[in-house]
């Protein structure tokens, strides 16, 4: 049985919306990432300015999706043109795979056992994951550095 407050809301559920409220009042600096639609063709752009393909897995209507797209990915996209593109689990939307293969969003991300959302993929050549992946956003105090890492790394494992 959960712990509730007067109200009958849970006291997780409140603290929770404590923690993400600053984030969630901050006006989003950018709001859409483009949606994946041939990942080879995306990969072969990222890499070409020397940059990873970076992916995040999203889920229809998660709050922590929308802080992690709009105060994170899309500025990163927008104002430091890095590569970033959206898969959407459980959509049936058409995108091309790495080997030009027609598949859909939700495809991919059973292909590639994504169970979290957002979960945040870093791609080399051939479509290798160049590291680790950035696996839910409930750790916004430290969300900005574990990015900031996994980009690092991945930059590295490309020159």
């Amino acid at each position: 049985m959960k712990p509730e407050s007067p109200g009958g809301i849970a006291r997780r559920d409140l603290l929770l919306a404590a923690a993400t409220l600053p984030l969630a009042l901050t006006p989003a600096r950018a709001a859409e990432l483009p949606a994946a639609h041939n990942l080879k063709d995306e990969l072969a752009s990222a890499l070409a300015r020397r940059e990873p393909l970076v992916l995040m897995v999203s889920l229809e209507g998660c709050a922590f999706c929308k802080i992690v797209r709009n105060n994170y990915l899309a500025p990163m996209h927008q104002e430091e043109r890095l590569h970033v593109a959206q898969v959407d689990m459980r959509t049936r939307t058409r995108v091309l795979d790495f080997q030009g293969k027609a598949v859909t969003h939700d495809d991919l991300a059973r292909q590639w056992k994504i169970r979290i959302a957002p979960t945040v993929l870093f791609f080399g050549r051939g479509g290798a994951e160049v590291a680790e992946r950035l696996v839910g956003g409930y750790i916004q105090d430290f969300y900005g550095a574990y990015l900031d890492q996994r980009l690092a790394q991945a930059r590295a494992s490309i020159k």
